[in-house]
């Protein structure tokens, strides 16, 4: 990762940069300020060329003439080269200052010294200049994140209100750019299910009432009479469908929650369960050679559930014999339900595994109520694995279930 892609998606880093680049500008200027007033206040007390004129107590004049300033260390005292006018040279030295506890109040401060060197402005104003610089320089960032923060939370408090739809804007690649993401995919995951419940109870409302109107104009057919055999028979089968759709609505809203508990996961015998459920409808079951003890990792009443619904709806549409075939796909188990049905059109192949949806002509076939293959899907996806339909040779459709291989069995990656 390069240094400026790593900036850019740690904030972080950015108001850190910004802190040392304005304490690193700031320290710049203050060196430079600092600087012209030392060099100002090194200037010397009393200019040289000066004329300076030497009396004694009654006004006579002792020395008069050009006084220059030796060099020397303050420290040490002041020394003047005093040029008469008559020639001669002359020096006068001044002793130097007393301790700072014995000068006079207001002593020791040159008047001509720059403000800002003046005690306390020395570091008072420093500190005032390096606050001002972060503030100027990590504002605009943090500006920035606020900005983006208000829009984050407007867009969480719009959701919370009701709003499913709404969804943050994403900038960049930095932490608040991740959790709108996030924010963003759990909004769609949210959408989706609540869209997928609403479409649920409406699709079970319709499919309730219809066998429970037929289960009560048998009753009032019946009167008060015995009940004849083929009635009798009808109202069985409206109960049986009755409860089959009640069990299975069930399951796709347990599905649907991920967190549910749905059953023990265990290595499951793909083979011995396919043969067990190839035996309830007369299915011919083709299993490779190697695949004696082929295993999935998975609950076995789902993987059951799942194989059998592919049965069920194989057997519902074919007019001959049907097949499963079930082998080893590299580190995944496939089973393969073939039957010799009438097939299913190509831009059908994914809405037939959606809730309630049934190919036109076929809302009226016994048993069907349109759950089974959304089961069957949403099984395989709680495997990690994948179920979709294509063609079979010769005639009908083919339902693919691919589940990926437990890691104790042999081969299985």
């Amino acid at each position: 990762m390069s240094l400026i892609a790593l900036f850019s998606r740690r904030l972080y880093l950015r108001i850190w940069l910004a802190v040392v680049v304005g304490v690193a500008v700031l320290t710049l200027l203050v060196g430079w300020a600092w600087r012209v007033a030392a060099e100002q206040n090194a200037q010397p007390e009393v200019p040289q060329g000066r004329e300076m004129v030497l009396r004694d107590s009654a006004g006579n004049t002792l020395v008069a003439g050009l006084a220059t300033r030796a060099p020397g260390s303050s420290r040490e005292g002041v020394e003047l080269r005093i040029d008469s006018e008559n020639g001669s040279s002359y020096s006068l030295q001044i002793g130097p200052r007393p301790p700072r506890g014995d000068r006079p109040p207001g002593a020791g401060h040159r008047p001509d010294a720059a403000f800002w060197m003046r005690p306390p402005f020395g570091f008072v104003w420093m500190l005032a200049l390096v606050g001002l610089a972060v503030a100027v320089g990590v504002f605009p960032i943090i500006r920035r994140l606020l900005k983006r923060l208000d829009v984050l939370q407007r867009g969480v408090q719009r959701f919370g209100e009701g709003d499913l739809s709404a969804r943050v804007p994403v900038q960049g690649n930095d932490e608040v750019a991740e959790l709108s993401r996030q924010f963003n995919a759990a909004a769609t995951r949210i959408e989706a299910l609540m869209r997928s419940h609403k479409s649920l109870l409406a699709n079970a409302s319709h499919e309730l009432r219809s066998p429970l109107t037929r289960i009560r104009m048998g009753l009032e057919l019946m009167g008060s009479g015995l009940p004849a055999p083929a009635f009798r028979a009808e109202i069985l089968r409206n109960i049986a469908e009755l409860d089959q759709l009640v069990d299975e609505i069930l399951l796709a809203s347990r599905l649907d929650a991920h967190e549910a508990d749905v059953g023990t996961i265990e290595p499951v015998d793909l083979v011995g369960l396919a043969a067990e459920e190839c035996a309830r409808v007369d299915a011919d079951l083709d299993a490779d050679a190697g695949a004696d003890a082929l295993e999935v990792a998975g609950v076995a009443k789902l993987l059951r559930r799942a194989v059998r619904n592919l049965l069920e709806n194989a057997r519902r549409y074919s007019n001959g014999e049907i097949t499963v075939i079930v082998r080893r796909m590299g580190t995944m188990a496939e089973v393969r339900v073939c039957d010799r049905g009438p097939g299913v059109p190509p831009d059908q192949r994914e809405r037939i595994f959606e809730p309630f949806y049934r190919l036109p002509g076929a809302s009226e076939r016994a048993g069907g109520v349109g759950l089974g293959l959304a089961l069957v899907r949403s099984i395989a996806s709680r495997h990690h694995g994948s179920v979709h339909c294509e063609d079979h040779a010769g005639g009908g459709a083919c339902f693919v279930l691919r589940l990926p291989l437990h890691t104790g069995s042999g081969g299985a990656a």
